[in-house]
């Protein structure tokens, strides 16, 4: 089913600095209301509680956001794409929202595994933006809530990883480059001696598929993590320049012709073929005139993880795919 009503997220925007590597940048803040347990440990109507005093702060601060919840399954998965919510995330679970703005800049999952998990999700290598716009709303929830502070360890959050700030800085790159030339383990391995973490395109439940990566850090300084950031988006153009347009353009024909004979697909094989066409776009090969962001926008309106059984996305996902992708074949 593809979700063609629901507002286009910002972050796909076509003017996004660096988007040959650099698919989006997010900044996140974790919170928890002063005075109420954390959401695996408090009841239905604690649940609920607490998302009405999140929803009234929003509006006492005057923040103009709209609530997603009880979300459908179509909603769920349109949120999944456009990576406002995690996979782990109770939509169906009492309390259980999603407040989005009209810009579709920001998100707060309420009542996931804080009460307030509030995001900024911008374009491209956007990272300054995307945290100056978070620490500025946080702000503003902040003059009209309470939140649990320890006077030692910081705000405090479900998982004793997260406290302190309760920030996490992070940005999903498109690696294939250094995936290719047999770099990107090695490159992986450095960045987490430096205290960073890569995950999948989908986060913690996913992993590298396509060499679409998400660094992130929960400490330090912004301009480590926009350092280490530009290094690889360096060590990323250097490594595509090092691959034969021929073996990119026989890889990347291999690719759609497979997707195009597919009755069904997973998300894994999906990921993959969408990872050499969005390099041959950006790589300008002849019969292949698509922007990286046009292959984003695929990425994020295809069928995910079903809304009826994993067979049925799976024929969907196929069909979306086949339906872009024939005209490359030809």
């Amino acid at each position: 089913m593809v979700l063609r009503a629901l507002p286009r997220p910002a972050w796909l925007a076509s003017d996004a600095p660096d988007h040959d590597v650099v698919v989006s940048s997010r900044y996140r803040i974790a919170r928890n209301l002063l005075g109420q347990r954390f959401p695996h440990h408090a009841d239905p109507d604690s649940l609920r509680t607490i998302l009405s005093q999140v929803r009234q702060a929003a509006e006492t601060a005057r923040l103009t956001l709209h609530s997603m919840g009880p979300l459908s399954e179509a909603e769920r998965d349109y949120l999944l794409g456009a990576h406002f919510i995690r996979v782990e995330f109770r939509h169906r679970d009492p309390g259980r929202a999603v407040l989005l703005d009209a810009d579709r800049v920001v998100s707060i999952m309420v009542n996931e595994e804080d009460h307030v998990r509030l995001q900024v999700l911008c374009a491209g290598w956007s990272m300054p933006t995307a945290e100056s716009t978070g620490r500025e709303l946080i702000d503003q929830f902040g003059s009209h809530v309470r939140w649990m502070k320890d006077s030692r360890l910081g705000y405090l959050t479900a998982s004793p990883a997260n406290c302190g700030d309760g920030f996490r800085r992070s940005a999903l790159l498109h690696l294939i480059g250094l995936a290719e030339t047999g770099r990107l383990k090695r490159m992986m391995k450095s960045l987490a001696a430096l205290g960073l973490v890569s995950r999948g395109v989908y986060g913690e439940s996913s992993r590298a598929v396509g060499a679409f990566v998400q660094i992130s850090a929960t400490q330090g300084e912004p301009s480590d993590f926009r350092g280490a950031v530009q290094q690889l988006m360096r060590e990323e153009r250097l490594a595509r320049r090092e691959v034969r347009r021929l073996d990119l353009a026989e890889k990347t024909r291999e690719a759609v012709h497979y997707a195009i004979t597919q009755r069904s697909i997973g998300l894994r094989d999906a990921l993959l073929v969408l990872g050499w066409v969005r390099w041959a776009g950006s790589a300008d090969l002849p019969g292949y005139a698509l922007e990286p962001r046009a292959v984003d926008e695929w990425m994020a309106t295809m069928e995910l993880f079903g809304t009826q059984d994993a067979q049925v996305a799976a024929r969907h996902r196929a069909d979306f795919l086949r339906q872009r992708l024939e005209p490359l074949g030809r």
